[in-house]
């Protein structure tokens, strides 16, 4: 089968690789039809290379249609239309059972210190063979793969992958109600999120971004858009907020670091360095500075809430906590549990499909051009803020 593999820095493939087979008895093999391009593997694209391999198989936004079962899945048949949640998780046990797929006891990645295995994501998240793909191996067939209906087209449902409940969980970490949110970064999380807040009822949803197309998308949704260089930035914000800033902020920026030159340089430089050594800097040092963390610090008015959902990679990195315990501030975080969240969001794509599921993509294209496709995502260029490819 033709799948997206990495070769290096800024360097993936469409390499023909061995079609995947059944494993375990609970196994499934699902033939794809649409599979994302996520923010977060613009961080293998570019640093994370010390915990790649040469050929790994990329891509945690997967769905298609069910091609064959193992002996033991129940749930599933042959023709089934089906998303694959970026968590691997196995539904039985106590993480599981507590709505934390993303820390499952099952896959968690013990030997790296990390939460539960995910698909395409490094040896740090297990180095388990993604989605984008021609066929994706799933295992936990009963529990993990999500059925959705026949008819509407792909874009309606893919985005239950990853992108949906991520969005999701950060609003709802954030706690918003009715109040007012400041989303950090209007990428394919930060512009999802706006929608999700603002169908949740959030009186004033702000969005805050530098790239002219991510702010043109939210601002067409009705959220009010801030430029993140305007240098009296703090003060419209609180304008726009009575005064004291907003209940919550939700930083979906992380460690792409957009504005912060010595992040930029970090990512540069720990991209020359041998693989051992990059590791251990990576996960010692860090290769962030929290400039969005920061600026969500300051603006969040007195016993606000932080929801952070951008991926960051450092360990190293101060945070103000005199700052953050003055304020009274409450701080959540963490990787989303898609299944978690997966009967909340499922309602929302029926016809009206009022978060713009069917016009999210910017791009669809075959998976013959994912190099194409991943350059110009990396460099936002040709206004690409949401990539799908076709395989």
């Amino acid at each position: 089968m033709k799948a997206v593999t990495w070769h290096g820095r800024r360097e993936v493939r469409v390499d023909e690789v061995p079609d995947p087979v059944l494993e375990e008895p609970t196994d499934v093999i699902v033939r794809i039809t649409s599979t994302g391009i996520c923010g977060s593997d613009l961080h293998l694209y570019e640093v994370l290379g010390p915990f790649i391999d040469v050929g790994d198989i990329l891509g945690h936004e997967p769905m298609g249609v069910v091609e064959e079962v193992g002996s033991h899945v129940t749930a599933l048949q042959p023709g089934d239309r089906v998303v694959v949640p970026f968590n691997v998780s196995c539904g039985s046990c106590f993480m599981c059972g507590q709505g934390l797929q993303s820390q499952c006891e099952t896959t968690q990645v013990r030997d790296q210190g990390s939460g539960a295995a995910a698909f395409g994501y490094s040896k740090l998240y297990g180095q388990v063979p993604g989605g984008q793909a021609e066929f994706l191996r799933v295992p936990f067939g009963n529990t993990l793969p999500i059925k959705v209906p026949d008819g509407p087209p792909d874009d309606r449902f893919v985005y239950l992958s990853d992108v949906l409940p991520t969005a999701w969980q950060a609003v709802e970490y954030a706690g918003v109600g009715e109040g007012s949110v400041v989303v950090l970064g209007l990428g394919p999380i930060g512009d999802m999120a706006c929608r999700v807040a603002r169908h949740r009822g959030a009186s004033t949803v702000i969005g805050v971004d530098l790239v002219p197309e991510r702010m043109a998308r939210a601002r067409a949704r009705g959220v009010t858009v801030l430029d993140v260089r305007d240098s009296h930035l703090v003060d419209h914000i609180r304008d726009l907020t009575d005064g004291r800033g907003p209940d919550a902020v939700i930083d979906a920026v992380g460690m792409e670091a957009h504005g912060a030159p010595v992040a930029k340089m970090a990512h540069q430089a720990v991209g020359l360095l041998p693989d051992a050594l990059a590791a251990r800097f990576m996960k010692t040092a860090g290769v962030d500075r929290l400039h969005a963390l920061r600026l969500a610090i300051e603006v969040v008015r007195r016993g606000g809430t932080i929801s952070v959902v951008g991926v960051y990679g450092g360990m190293a990195d101060p945070l103000p906590m005199l700052t953050m315990f003055d304020k009274q501030i409450q701080l959540r975080m963490g990787q989303a549990n898609v299944l978690r969240w997966v009967p909340d969001i499922l309602p929302l794509l029926g016809d009206d499909d009022p978060l713009g599921t069917e016009e999210f993509a910017t791009h669809h294209l075959p998976l013959s051009e994912a190099p194409h496709a991943y350059e110009i995502f990396q460099q936002k260029r040709d206004n690409a803020v949401k990539v799908l490819l076709k395989p």
